[in-house]
């Protein structure tokens, strides 16, 4: 199942898809039909410039989403939460399909509407997953900045074009989970829901304000691409540290400007985007209890355990050995 659509600011994915899948919608509320599966998409709308969408079910076949650029420059930002026990696959300028997570279950994407993407959904399991649309002007106002770092002042400006990948936090999948359980028959469920949907937007911005600030560059469809593969090529195997060298070659860019454009989008360097995963699927199998901890750190190219060691008790606060034996 392929739906398309163009990203315009009026654009409104429910009513469309509803027509796609032949339902309808009652109070912003549509039920997915028995012969395509099972679950809801659910639209609140706080203000005509800023609205969630809560996306919760199980299909029969594969979901494909190919966003179309708007062609209007960023007159809307669209903020995805996505948290299952799926990895997630995004691909951007119609490339092939790449997994955006390996190990951990959740992303947050936030982009700008000049982008065209694809996000692909696995039948047969749970989809969980918001969307957050919200103009520019409406977002500045909201967040009541006197001084802006230049990731927000990029998101909320105008003119740009932009793709950021944030990790969720705990705080933020169970803010998410909440949301989803809402009675939205309550007299007060809108007021509560835009409270937490602030709170979501709080704790992501509160992240990328911690980004080190750089001058932004505007980056195209093509380019989204090939982070994402290049960040594919970083993750796919986690025992070899990446090569600046080839992996310019591989996506078709200066070494310069990969750098910039992957710390841009990542919010990290690559060796320390690479490091950063090392240590999350090292964290991964220690706690599958399959592995001893000289098996995992070699597997994960570590010929000095000591040094794994030290540079996971970095990350997590605890020596590999603690950190298996934790309940």
């Amino acid at each position: 199942m392929i739906f398309s659509f163009t990203a315009t600011p009026e654009f409104d994915f429910m009513t469309y898809f509803a027509r796609y899948i032949g339902a309808t919608v009652h109070h912003n509320l549509l039920v997915i039909p028995g012969h395509i599966g099972d679950g809801y998409i659910r639209k609140i709308l706080f203000d005509p410039e800023f609205k969630i969408t809560l996306h919760h079910y199980v299909l029969k076949e594969d979901l494909v989403i190919k966003r179309n650029a708007s062609g209007l420059g960023n007159e809307l930002i669209t903020i995805f939460f996505y948290s299952n026990e799926q990895t997630l696959g995004i691909a951007f300028d119609n490339n092939p399909n790449i997994q955006f997570s390996e190990r951990d279950d959740s992303a947050i994407q936030v982009t700008s509407n000049d982008l065209n993407s694809t996000i692909r959904f696995p039948a047969g399991h749970t989809i969980r997953y918001a969307v957050i649309a919200i103009m520019p002007t409406y977002l500045k106002t909201l967040l009541a900045l006197n001084n802006l770092h230049s990731t927000i002042e990029t998101i909320t400006g105008s003119g740009n074009t932009f793709l950021y990948f944030e990790n969720m936090t705990a705080e933020a999948k169970l803010l998410l989970k909440n949301l989803s359980a809402v009675d939205m028959n309550d007299s007060l469920s809108q007021f509560y829901m835009q409270i937490k949907v602030q709170e979501l937007l709080y704790l992501l911005f509160q992240k990328l304000s911690k980004r080190e600030s750089l001058p932004h560059q505007n980056i195209n469809s093509a380019d989204a691409a090939r982070l994402l593969h290049i960040r594919n090529e970083i993750i796919s195997n986690l025992g070899v540290p990446p090569a600046l060298p080839e992996l310019a070659q591989i996506a078709a860019m200066s070494e310069t400007k990969l750098k910039q454009l992957f710390k841009q989008a990542f919010g990290d360097t690559i060796y320390n985007y690479f490091q950063r995963a090392r240590m999350e699927e090292a964290a991964f199998l220690l706690k599958q209890g399959k592995r001893s901890v000289a098996q995992v750190g070699y597997e994960l190219g570590f010929t000095n355990l000591s040094h794994f060691s030290r540079l996971f008790e970095k990350h997590y606060g605890l020596t590999p050995k603690r950190y298996s034996s934790r309940p």
